[in-house]
């Protein structure tokens, strides 16, 4: 099958918006000049005042599935993530049973085979006693340690462990960086407060600034490929600034970018996620960090629970919000409102990514790459509604807010996976590959 999209804007790999014509053949970008061959057989979509883009490789997801699909699962995520113009995901093993093993990962890998209608990948989860299969399960993005937040065996906070996984191996290791003991000492200190505010100070911004500092000296110390997730704090941003090394890549969060601890006052504990929110200076420092390259990519940290379990008091309550749907129109919000521009948006949701995980052909629109794309309008705000969501838990943090860049349809492998408020459900992604997985 082929497509020719007609009359959009689209990003470039130089970086540069420019109105050009795209024609996708099979499963691949086929041309892209200023007129495509067009065949009597070709579906032409007709995209004038639409924009085209790489599809968003969203780097760290909770899909919930198995064990939990109560509050999602890989086929009502996958919708979501086409919806929001998230062609492709890689997702975490804190599921139940945990992804420590290959059979767990292939496990994932069925399941996801038979439900996603976007791409998919899959991290292994670094256990205390599962070291000698890291760097063996295959495929996998990398492998996640949980250096705090975390309860169980995915807890790894223990220096001489830590050590020993940065020692061996090539795999990219990506860190929840929270330091464990300083959570429990402060847990202790403030036991019995039922305000969620109080989260954020339970798990400051030193517990936070501990980890990444520790991950960082052992990343340094044999040079191992280290990827820290969600970084929340200015103080981090400043440390990074000095320390980071061309091997250390670090993602943030559109709701550490754009949400301070003053949402606990609005929205009670759909605010608390981990590492939790910050106050407004953070959220500049950040912002900085993201556009002077200290922070290379954006990601959502998609991480849902039902309304009923959120609304259990502190400390009961759980941590995590969903975001695939609503990542990228707030990025190109921020960008129509000029705080970035479209193409920054797409190298930190779709180029830079696809480079840190080496994951071939995908992030730009270029002949011979693959056709994830998303044609977005970014001349029309529109409000976050609860009953438009996909995501099973059915809430957003951001409900209420005018946002524009809302895809019109979504591409995935060449197929029109979503396209005039419908999934095409009938669509299957693909797993992808990594140049160290």
């Amino acid at each position: 099958m082929a497509i020719a999209i007609q009359n959009a804007v689209i990003c470039t790999p130089e970086g540069e918006l420019r109105q050009q014509q795209v024609r996708l053949e099979g499963d691949r970008i086929a041309e892209v000049a200023e007129t495509v061959t067009v065949n009597p057989s070709d579906t032409v979509i007709d995209a004038t005042g639409l924009t085209l883009l790489p599809g968003v490789i969203d780097p760290q997801v909770h899909f919930r599935e198995p064990g939990l699909e109560h509050k999602e699962d890989l086929f009502t995520a996958s919708c979501a993530c086409a919806k929001g113009g998230v062609t492709s995901f890689l997702e975490m093993p804190n599921t139940r049973p945990l992804t420590i093993d290959q059979a767990s990962l292939e496990n994932k890998l069925a399941r996801a085979a038979a439900k996603c209608v976007v791409n998919y990948g899959f991290f292994i989860g670094a256990t205390k006693d599962n070291l000698a299969v890291l760097n063996t399960v295959h495929p996998v993005c990398g492998i996640k340690i949980f250096m705090g937040s975390m309860h169980g065996p995915l807890l790894v906070d223990e220096e001489p462990i830590l050590d020993r996984i940065f020692s061996e191996g090539k795999r990219l290791i990506a860190v929840h960086a929270e330091d464990q003991g300083r959570i429990r000492a402060r847990r202790e200190q403030f036991a019995g407060i039922t305000d969620v505010a109080i989260h954020s100070q339970i798990q400051d911004e030193i517990a936070a600034l501990n980890a990444t500092q520790l991950a960082v000296t052992l990343s340094r110390k044999y040079e191992r490929r280290l990827h820290i997730l969600h970084l929340s704090t200015g103080i981090e941003v400043d440390f990074l600034r000095e320390h980071k090394r061309p091997w250390i890549t670090v993602e943030v969060t559109p709701q550490h970018l754009l949400l301070t601890t003053e949402a606990y006052a609005k929205i009670g504990s759909l605010a608390q996620m981990n590492p939790p929110l910050r106050t407004a200076v953070d959220n500049k420092k950040l912002w900085q960090g993201l556009l002077d390259g200290v922070i290379d990519f954006i990601a959502t940290d998609h991480a849902p629970h039902t309304l009923e379990e959120k609304a259990q008091p502190y400390p009961q309550s759980p941590s995590g919000m969903p975001g695939v749907e609503t990542s990228l129109p707030l990025m190109l919000t921020q960008a129509m409102a000029g705080r970035c521009t479209v193409p920054q948006v797409v190298r930190w949701m779709s180029t830079a990514v696809a480079a840190a995980y080496e994951i071939p052909n995908k992030g730009k629109i270029a002949p011979g790459y693959d056709a994830d794309l998303v044609l977005v309008d970014l001349h029309t705000y529109r409000p976050v509604r609860r009953e438009e969501l996909l995501t099973k838990c059915g809430w957003s943090p951001f409900e209420g807010w005018s946002l524009t860049g809302w895809p019109v349809y979504t591409f995935v492998n060449g197929e029109v996976v979503f396209s005039q408020g419908r999934v095409n459900t009938s669509v299957r992604g693909r797993a992808l590959k990594f140049g160290l997985g």
